[in-house]
């Protein structure tokens, strides 16, 4: 499984909308197998989404984002975790141990 987060600075992008980088990481059995950095340019919420989807992600965590982003993307079958902040290193590890509501 393929799991993005919005990154600025080591952290989690305040908005998606406006985010330039993602971490990607491959996901087997809650432990992460491979990961790498990539661009997400456009500013239109088509072109995020169709980049999230040509990426194969399957979950986006994110901090805000917008209504349209999220129903474009959520349309293209990726479950969206918004409202997400923090070391983007901890937010992961959160979500692979089924606690991400507790990282802030």
């Amino acid at each position: 499984m393929q799991v993005a987060l919005t990154v600025w600075c080591g952290r989690i992008s305040p908005l998606f909308d406006a985010t330039r980088t993602l971490l990607v990481a491959n996901v087997k059995d809650r432990k992460i197998t491979a990961r790498h950095y990539e661009p997400i340019d456009g500013d239109s919420a088509l072109s995020r989404a169709n980049r999230l989807n040509a990426l194969g992600v399957e979950v986006l965590i994110c901090g805000g984002i917008s209504e349209p982003f999220a129903n474009l993307i959520e349309a293209r079958g990726i479950k969206v975790i918004p409202f997400s902040s923090g070391d983007v290193e901890e937010v992961l590890h959160a979500y692979l141990s089924d606690r991400i509501d507790f990282v802030t």
